[in-house]
């Protein structure tokens, strides 16, 4: 089935390399571009073609008695494609854009590089107590671009839900030595066979514990079981280091948004497996820094041997911890050292449980439950808390500039969001709806005009309906076609991690649940751009702050699909930003085969089509019949082994 009327493709950058070709050549060799009257009297020759084909098809039609001749029209479509390809070609010309050459493939030591997490230059510069392995890209040198290779044992990942519970070894930075020399926690919960690494599915014998742990947890709050976790009043967790996602995946089942952070690891890092596994998760610590989320984010807090020492440095975790709770909100601990099993404490972890249990007092937290080594505190839901505290308590409540938004800027030691409109208890605000939208009056706090939220969501709509169509190598073809009744749509599962790299509202995420993708979207609120990651967050969604000057924090090949609107024209603006060092990131963090769909002015996705030569993806160039202003860039990342 040909493509119909809603798109019009251009042809593949890598098909268009004879084409023009007299014309690239006749103004290289002068070193310069073509004047625009020259082109401008071009195109309106290749015009009047068209329209001379067209009549002609016309004329026929009307002399012969028969059906209209399917080869006319099928010559017509291609030379107005044809057309529009080599003009598009000559316009990228005149503004200096030529084809540029391939990048080549970075060297084995690069198959896991994380930039911004360089530990030997973080240690070289003094930085110690943990902070050699936080994030600090400044101290990150610029090294040769190039694109990051697999490891030789990759392979594609599998869909969800199998992915789930079975991921490839070879995928991940874990060696069977490093696993046998593991403790006995490590393979209570994944099996590592030939090349494969098992995980203990949930309709079968729960080895760890998980749903024991997640009903406890429950029963301690006062629920009757964890299935009302989310009647209660909760629906995003942020687990800090969440071993290898079990209780993540656990949770996910409940239809809880559960976010792994967990500190950069050279080797079996925590976050790699739970992306591997389809599970939200991104490199993230508060050693020093404060979280890329603002305050009042997260309805529990989870930390199972996350390995924070809570005691240290006046409680400035605690109070980070605080930061991201929202009111009535939960912080969940569970620590071997901090009971033994016979009831002894030992005089280290005394210390640390005495602090934790006066400190929390001091920030309005009430113990509700203590069972063996699990601790779950609540924060309070009561502003006046805070006004029954004496001048002078510590920590005191933050004012102005501290309690605005930050990104990665330096633990505060005051309490944060008292002051915020966003102030409400997770008990008293509604339940979860079913289609994660938020009322007029949300919105209202949120400083959002009901009108543009709704246009969006119904954008969105639309929208993801013809990108998943589009998800399909067809598109790359000589004679580009839409899959039709004949070729069914790509799977609901097709792709499970997506990221938005440039989120607004989160409807793009709100869109694909809706019509039931098997997907979770880490929603990217670019950090120059009007701050909605509290809306979206409020909505149930994963959701961070992020300069794309800057690498994001995670692992190479760890999202399936990277969608941008208007990111591209947004950057442009900024000084310091480089689109070719940001498709050299969008690479490096998309698996092989993974797709980029990109929505931005003509100019730039020109400018951007011409870099996905360089990055060796099948790129097509999509007009929009909506808006002649606009272009939609369809890329697909190529398996590259070698």
């Amino acid at each position: 089935m040909v493509l119909g009327p809603l798109y019009h493709f251009k042809d593949h950058p890598f098909n268009i390399e004879m084409r023009g070709h007299f014309v690239r050549q006749t103004f290289t060799k002068f070193n310069r571009t073509p004047p625009m009257n020259w082109l401008l009297m071009l195109f309106i020759s290749l015009l009047a073609v068209i329209t001379i084909l067209g009549s002609s098809s016309n004329t026929l039609r009307s002399l012969a008695s028969s059906p209209p001749l399917p080869d006319i029209y099928t010559n017509y479509r291609k030379l107005r494609e044809k057309a529009v390809a080599d003009f598009s070609e000559i316009r990228s010309l005149s503004v200096g854009i030529v084809n540029p050459k391939e990048l080549d493939l970075c060297g084995k030591e690069s198959e896991n590089f994380v930039p911004c997490y360089n530990v030997s230059a973080n240690l070289q510069a003094g930085l110690q107590y943990g902070e050699e392995f936080d994030r600090h890209c400044e101290l990150s040198r610029i090294g040769e671009r190039c694109l990051a290779r697999p490891p030789k044992d990759y392979k594609i990942t599998l869909r969800w839900p199998a992915g789930k519970d079975v991921i490839w070894s070879g995928n991940v930075k874990i060696t069977k030595d490093q696993f046998l020399s593991s403790g006995s926690m490590t393979k209570r919960l994944m099996l590592l066979e030939e090349n494969q690494i098992s995980f203990h599915s949930e309709d079968g014998a729960i080895v760890d514990g998980v749903k024991d742990y997640s009903r406890q947890i429950a029963e301690m709050i006062g629920l009757g079981s964890d299935m009302e976790f989310v009647q209660s009043g909760v629906r995003t967790v942020l687990d800090i280091g969440c071993g290898f996602g079990s209780f993540g995946a656990h949770l996910f089942s409940l239809k809880l948004m559960t976010v792994c952070i967990a500190a950069y690891e050279i080797f079996g890092s925590q976050v790699q497996l739970a992306l591997e596994r389809g599970l939200p998760a991104m490199i993230g610590s508060f050693v020093a820094n404060q979280l890329p989320y603002p305050s009042l984010s997260y309805d529990i807090v989870h930390c199972a041997q996350c390995g924070i020492s809570w005691h240290k440095k006046d409680g400035a975790s605690l109070i980070e911890v605080d930061r991201v709770l929202k009111p009535g909100g939960y912080f969940v601990l569970t620590s071997p050292v901090t009971k033994s099993r016979g009831g002894g404490v030992n005089s280290k972890a005394r210390n640390s449980l005495t602090f934790i249990e006066e400190f929390t007092k001091r920030i309005c937290w009430s113990l509700l439950s203590q069972q063996e080594e699990t601790f779950v505190w609540q924060k309070t839901a009561e502003i006046s808390c805070y006004a029954s505290r004496k001048p002078g308590d510590v920590p005191p409540l933050c004012k102005g500039e501290q309690d605005k938004q930050s990104y990665y800027q330096p633990l505060t030691s005051c309490i944060s969001g008292t002051n915020s409109k966003r102030w409400v208890s997770i008990q008293s605000r509604p339940r979860w709806p079913t289609n994660y939208q938020l009322t007029p009056s949300d919105l209202k706090v949120h400083g959002v005009d009901a009108d543009d939220y709704v246009e969006d969501s119904n954008y969105w709509k639309s929208a993801v309906k013809n990108y998943w169509s589009l998800l399909t190598p067809l598109i790359f073809s000589d004679h580009p076609k839409r899959p039709g009744d004949e070729d069914p749509l790509p799977p609901f599962n097709m792709v499970r991690n997506v990221m938005d790299m440039n989120a607004h509202y989160g409807g793009f995420n709100d869109a694909l649940l809706e019509a039931g993708k098997s997907v979770w979207v880490m929603n990217v609120v670019p950090v120059r751009t009007s701050n909605s990651l509290p809306l979206i967050l409020d909505r149930g969604f994963a959701g961070v702050l992020h300069d794309w000057c800057e690498p994001f924090p995670t692992y190479p090949r760890t999202y399936d699909m990277l969608h941008a609107r208007g990111l591209l024209s947004h950057l442009v603006h900024n000084e310091g930003c480089n689109i070719l060092d940001l498709f050299l990131e969008m690479d490096r963090i998309l698996r092989p085969e993974g797709w980029v769909v990109i929505c931005d002015k003509v100019q730039i996705i020109e400018r951007a089509r011409a870099i996905t030569t360089q990055v060796r993806w099948d790129a097509r160039m999509i007009e929009l019949p909506s808006d002649n202003n606009q272009r939609l860039l369809v890329c697909q990342k190529p398996f590259l082994k070698k």
